[in-house]
């Protein structure tokens, strides 16, 4: 049976390879929904909000990382769980993409389009 609603964007990894633009577009999602308060310290959000949050997370995470966290019913607690998981991320891919950046040369790529795809995957 098809997803009673469709994936807004690309769900977590449970490698966790693409946190860093999966809390971006969650955090836009939420702020849309206007519920991006429900993954805020001492909300008041209430139950209906929290469980619409809930759901809007649990549908855009790994399928192994919803049984990992099958116990969890607060979207901040969840919100948090993998905030723990993988915010270690950043201090592994920014010194990456730093010394990427660093030895990106124009004259080291054979068409203007594979540089600015190497450009484009740094910048990201």
């Amino acid at each position: 049976m098809a997803n009673i609603e469709n994936q807004k964007f690309i769900a977590l990894d449970i490698s966790g390879k693409n946190y860093l633009s999966w809390v971006l577009d969650v955090k836009l999602h939420l702020s849309a929904k206007k519920l991006r308060h429900t993954i805020d310290e001492d909300n008041v959000a209430s139950n209906e909000e929290r469980a619409t949050a809930l759901i809007f997370l649990r549908h855009h995470i790994d399928d192994g990382l919803k049984y990992e966290y099958l116990t969890v019913e607060n979207p901040l607690e969840l919100w948090q769980n993998l905030n723990d998981r993988f915010e270690h991320l950043k201090a592994i891919v920014l010194p990456k993409a730093l010394n990427d950046w660093s030895q990106l040369r124009f004259k080291d790529f054979k068409t203007v389009s594979e540089y600015n795809s190497t450009l484009f995957k740094i910048v990201s």
